[in-house]
């Protein structure tokens, strides 16, 4: 089915409402059979002919710059998670971050959550997955003052403690492998769920059956939500053999997109993105528009797909549809990112850009975050519950996580199954 770019959200709205009920019911399977993350994240980008989610965090930041009403109501989200997936009881909890020391911005993320989860009536410790000789106290951009103990069951800060379950905010760039397995508590997310192990391109390929299934109930052209993404997996930046081969393999790629876009009337001359597989901070992430330009890479993109978080080397790539963005905030490309508690919606906020197109990434330094309350998603046409196109791909974006972690035969100690519609 071809749609006039325009509408394409409007008519993914429309049919999801035609069909909520065995929509609802088919996301409330799912989630009782998977284990899904206590939080997570998902850029969405909306080109007007399709709405989709280009990248999924499990260990978001960011919780700072969601809106003061969504805060509200994510410090019940957080409690009745526990109280669900962990009916034994919690009553404290440890939450261990990223060793920014010097990143006031991530430790008001970092102040955010413990507030959240101490509003719902939890007893909050901070931590680094670290021996520490002695505590450290940092200050958040707003001058609020945070104590940071060692996070090693050992220590005095968390034998004193006891910890009934541990919260990780850091995304395990590192494996932490001896940190990892003298934890007693259960954690979550898992740290096996980190980007040391973690593949863009297996999340993807989830996102994208779900996205198939989804549009067989609601009777859409999974085309509209579909982000169209492949694995190269030999890939070395000082290789001129492996850049070929990418090459080739991106030129393919954008042959083919630029038959699909035939078929579908829509105009857009195809582009993607070369994204580094294991990877996190928009690091190691270049447009490309043609086959040709990989082989003429700059000094500066090559440093870009050189290493990642942590000096990494990048040893596989995904090479993934790109997705212009028709959101705007004062003339400035945006895009909505949608934060989940479970598999609830919680917040978010417009990732703007007034340097960038609205065919580059956004997630690169001189980004401004805007207010998006959950609240402004809202949509009640047609008598429908109040949910959002941009809502469901977060949605789709949770179930992706639930089979990312059932493909890597990652549990969730101590964790108790539920249906989303349960909670």
């Amino acid at each position: 089915m071809s749609l006039d770019s325009s509408k394409a959200r409007e008519y993914i709205h429309q049919q999801t409402c035609l069909h909520y009920n065995d929509l609802q019911a088919w996301f409330q399977t799912l989630t009782k059979k998977l284990a899904y993350p206590i939080y997570s994240s998902y850029d969405i980008r909306d080109s007007g002919y399709k709405v989709t989610n280009v990248d999924a965090n499990i260990y978001p930041a960011g919780f700072n710059n969601i809106c003061p009403t969504d805060k509200e109501t994510s410090v019940d989200l957080f409690k009745k998670y526990i109280n669900v997936h962990y009916p034994s009881g919690v009553k404290k909890i440890l939450l261990i971050t990223e060793e920014h020391t010097k990143n006031p911005y991530y430790l008001e993320n970092v102040a955010t959550i413990a507030d959240l989860l101490q509003q719902g009536g939890f007893e909050v410790r901070l931590a680094f997955p670290k021996d520490l000789p002695e505590n450290l106290i940092l200050e958040s951009v707003t001058g609020r003052k945070l104590e940071f103990g060692s996070g090693y069951t050992n220590s005095a800060w968390v034998k004193d403690f006891k910890p009934d379950l541990i919260i990780s905010n850091n995304d395990f760039s590192l494996e932490l492998e001896d940190w990892g397995k003298q934890i007693i508590a259960p954690l979550n997310p898992p740290r096996e769920l980190g980007w040391y192990q973690r593949k863009k391109s297996r999340y993807f390929k989830n996102y994208n059956q779900l996205t198939n299934e989804f549009s067989e109930i609601i009777k859409i052209d999974p085309f509209l939500m579909r982000v169209e993404t492949e694995e190269f997996t030999e890939f070395d930046i000082g290789s001129d053999v492996s850049r070929d081969h990418l090459s080739n393999q991106v030129d393919l790629f954008l042959k083919n997109l630029k038959v699909k876009y035939a078929q579908e009337k829509i105009e857009q001359e195809p582009f993607c993105f070369v994204k580094n597989n294991s990877g996190t901070y928009g690091l190691g992430v270049v447009k490309v528009s043609s086959a040709q330009e990989i082989k003429e890479w700059t000094y500066n993109a090559r440093k870009k797909m050189k290493a990642a978080k942590g000096g990494k080397s990048i040893e596989q790539v995904i090479i993934q549809e790109g997705i212009p963005s028709i959101v705007t905030s004062e003339s400035s490309a945006a895009e909505p990112v949608i934060y989940m508690i479970g598999c609830e919606l919680a917040g978010g906020f417009l990732r703007t850009h007034a340097e960038k197109s609205s065919t580059e990434s956004l997630n690169s330094p001189g980004a401004v975050y805007k207010k998006l309350c959950v609240t402004d998603l809202y949509d009640d046409r047609m008598k429908c519950p109040r949910e959002n196109v941009y809502g469901w791909s977060a949605k789709l974006g949770l179930l992706a996580i639930g089979l990312e972690a059932q493909d890597m035969n990652i549990k969730f100690d101590r964790y108790t199954n539920a249906a989303c519609g349960s909670i």
